[in-house]
């Protein structure tokens, strides 16, 4: 059950991705390397950062799968909680922000 409505997430976060129109326009610049006063690069200091928030909303993502799957097992077929529809909105919401931030770059 888990698995068919997280194909359907996936399947709508692809559909919405594919609606949008394509953009128009100059090209982004490349820009500089921009260094810190540690030495290191910008770029690759946002890049890690970035990694560790994708993690992190990973695993509250699967935390909150497996939450709905056992709020699911628990429920009635035609009993549906007001919290259990927070979490697919939750999931919903961190699946869209783990998708942006891996597009970003």
């Amino acid at each position: 059950m888990i698995c068919r409505i997280l194909l359907l997430l996936a399947l709508a976060l692809a559909s919405t991705a594919q609606q949008s129109p394509p953009e128009r326009g100059i090209p982004p610049v490349a820009p500089e390397e921009v260094r810190l006063p540690n030495g290191k690069l910008q770029r690759d200091e946002i890049l890690k950062a970035d990694y560790k928030k994708t993690i992190e909303d990973a695993r509250a993502l699967s935390k909150l799968a497996d939450e709905l799957k056992t709020d699911l097992e628990k429920s009635d077929y035609n009993v549906l909680s007001v919290g259990t529809l927070k979490k697919t909105d939750d999931i919903d919401r961190l699946a869209r922000r783990i998708r942006d931030r891996l597009k970003r770059f």
